[in-house]
């Protein structure tokens, strides 16, 4: 399958499973504050409930892939999408953004939340090691193999 196939049906996925408004379940929730330093769990409250339930998903997904996995690398799958709080945008607003790109300050920030994210990493005090993996920008990003499931995780 195409990459451009697979992040559409990566893209459908992830409209449908957003409408809920269903919390993730406690023992869930409980996984994560045991994964997360103290701040970056209250940076990961102020997602909606359906980016929790994603930020899960992919950090079950990439630890069933990688089971010998370290403390950094599950923040930095329950953490990747943690700049898209400060877009703000709910369902539709998120579509537009994707169909319209980054026009305007909210659809911008919502295309720049890898940034935004690392910067918010940062400010609560995530390791230097969290922050790497987080950076998929980076050309040694391509080629470092943690960072590679971590997109995999991410686009099932």
């Amino acid at each position: 399958m195409s990459q451009f196939m697979e992040n559409q049906r990566h893209l459908a996925r992830r409209f449908f499973t957003s409408l809920s408004k269903k919390p993730p379940a406690t023992k869930d929730i409980a996984w994560v504050n045991e994964k997360l330093l103290a701040n970056e769990f209250k940076l990961w409250n102020r997602l909606k409930p359906h980016d929790q339930r994603h930020s899960i998903e992919v950090a079950l997904r990439f630890t069933d892939v990688h089971p010998a996995f370290t403390r950094d690398e599950v923040a930095a799958a329950l953490l990747h999408d943690i700049g898209k709080v400060e877009s703000a945008l709910g369902v539709m607003g998120r579509v537009m953004a994707t169909v319209v790109g980054p026009r305007g300050t909210k659809f911008r920030e919502y295309h720049n939340h890898e940034l935004i994210g690392l910067n918010l990493c940062r400010e609560a005090g995530s390791t230097a090691e969290t922050r790497r993996l987080l950076d998929w920008s980076t050309p040694e990003s391509r080629n470092d193999s943690i960072v590679n499931l971590l997109r995999q995780a991410d686009q099932i």
